[in-house]
């Protein structure tokens, strides 16, 4: 990977290299100007490492590219500038992430100072506009957002229109308005303007869909995890439906890489919600839901977290009269395919349905296939023998159990897929056709043209959606009204 110059108007054959590093080709690099167009940031990583290092370039003065953090120790993204003073978000030595000033010209970690400390909520991003600090906090895995000066003074918080998710707040420091968008599980996505001088939103642009959120009800619930760790589970459902233990659930969850699942619209969960069905988003640990320390209690020998976390959420939906085993499917995509295919190892009597899509299925070798080397740091690799044992003990491949009853399983990958080699849910398919021991089925969907989700067409999306719940409402006994 190298990074080039490219003026416009001018040939390809004229770019000039800027920065490349042939001792570590599996790094991955990422540059930016600064709004003042002084200075070239560079941002370096290696694989999907919880870290990164920084350097820039005085684009006036053509100087030499320089460090600014020039060690694996955290991650570091810049924000904006005062010329040579840069605001800087790390979560160094502050896990639920913090502010901080840089003189780039003395960027000695002892001459930064602290803007915006950590605090008890989640710093999830900041934005400079209009001389004020936006900055974008996480509370129990929904969006607060506090305004400061450009000093770090606490001003105000900007009211949302509900519990959800927000988030842009882009735009230039003298700028004095700027743009959100929000939503939430029965919320569409709506463009809000915010005027930062008078602290106002107005509605900008709302979607069109043709969806009554009075109808249906959303709450957050906290269920105690194996180990007894608190896990926030957002839950969805028709308002009227009686909590007998009977509602067919679609419960769904990630955990992992640092990526918290957060209120969303989808227009294609209302066909499931206008047919009884109840759907449940619980956030596991390995995401960022409650910063680093919540990552890093779902990964690497800590991965099982993740999947007592899951089934504590299916054993809290039948407890608390949701549902029932026989009207339960479980999903997830990716990472949450490797979630669902360990779950229905370790449980298989707690779901009816499982859909384990684009999943990491074959633990002791992903990390031979296509980009699967990045993982290592959130995984582990087999190459470790201390790290072999624990991975052993969960990979969905290798856990398959012969004459289990296992629950109706539909599997999804796709031929292009250069992300999760589908190779994984080949490997897995096979495996649990032969070893199944009861009479529910276990299919492979493998979508054609298409690669791990990201620009897949619309028409091809409702196709699979169309499959995935034709499959579990038959597999339910559910005659669904449209």
């Amino acid at each position: 990977q190298k990074i080039y110059y490219h003026k416009l108007g001018t040939v390809q054959a004229e770019d000039k290299l800027i920065w490349e590093d042939e001792q570590n080709p599996k790094r991955l690099f990422g540059a930016g100007v600064t709004d003042d167009e002084k200075y070239m940031i560079l941002s370096v990583s290696e694989g999907s490492s919880n870290s990164n290092l920084l350097y820039y370039k005085n684009l006036i003065t053509d100087s030499p590219i320089s460090p600014i953090v020039d060690k694996f120790e955290a991650r570091f993204g810049v924000v904006d500038n005062f010329d040579n003073i840069f605001l800087v978000w790390t979560n160094l030595n502050a896990p639920n992430n913090k502010l901080v000033s840089i003189d780039v010209n003395n960027p000695a970690i002892e001459n930064w100072k602290t803007i915006i400390p950590e605090s008890e909520n989640v710093m999830q991003g900041v934005s400079l506009v209009g001389g004020k600090l936006i900055v974008t906090y996480l509370k129990d895995a929904n969006s607060k957002i506090s305004v400061y000066t450009a000093e770090g003074e606490y001003l105000y918080d900007i009211k949302l229109p509900a519990v959800g998710t927000a988030g842009g707040f882009g735009g230039k420091k003298e700028d004095q308005e700027t743009f959100y968008t929000f939503t939430s599980f029965a919320y569409p996505p709506t463009i809000f303007k915010y005027d930062v001088k008078n602290n106002t939103s107005e509605l900008f642009r709302k979607s069109d869909v043709k969806f009554d959120p009075d109808l249906y009800e959303t709450k957050q619930v906290f269920y105690p995890s194996k180990d007894g760790t608190k896990i926030p589970m957002f839950i969805v459902y028709k308002k009227g439906i009686k909590l007998d233990g009977n509602n067919p659930t679609l419960l769904y969850a990630y955990g992992g890489f640092n990526a918290a699942i957060l209120p969303s619209f989808s227009v294609s969960r209302i066909p499931l919600l206008d047919n009884g069905v109840i759907y449940a988003s619980a956030c596991l640990r390995g995401g960022s839901e409650y910063g680093e320390k919540w990552h890093k209690a779902g990964m690497l020998e800590k991965k099982q977290n993740v999947f007592d976390d899951f089934i504590s959420a299916a054993e809290y939906l039948i407890k608390e009269k949701y549902t029932k085993p026989e009207k339960l499917a479980v999903q997830g995509g990716s990472n949450g395919g490797l979630l669902v295919g360990a779950v229905i190892n370790q449980r298989p009597d707690l779901f009816r349905v499982a859909f384990p899509q684009v999943g990491v299925m074959d633990m002791l070798r992903f990390h031979k296939f296509t980009i699967g080397w990045a993982w290592v740091s959130e995984y582990g690799s087999s190459d470790d023998p201390g790290q072999f044992k624990y991975l052993l003990k969960y990979s969905p491949l290798h856990n398959i159990r012969k004459g289990v009853n296992y629950p109706a399983t539909l599997i999804t990958t796709a031929d292009h897929d250069d992300r999760v080699f589908p190779a994984h849910s080949f490997k897995y398919a096979a495996t649990l056709q032969e070893m199944n021991g009861g009479k529910n089925p276990a299919l492979i969907r493998i979508e054609t043209k298409v690669g791990h989700g990201a620009g897949t067409s619309t028409s091809k999306s409702i196709e699979l959606v169309t499959d995935l719940y034709s499959f579990m409402f038959y597999n339910m006994g559910i005659n669904p009204v449209f």
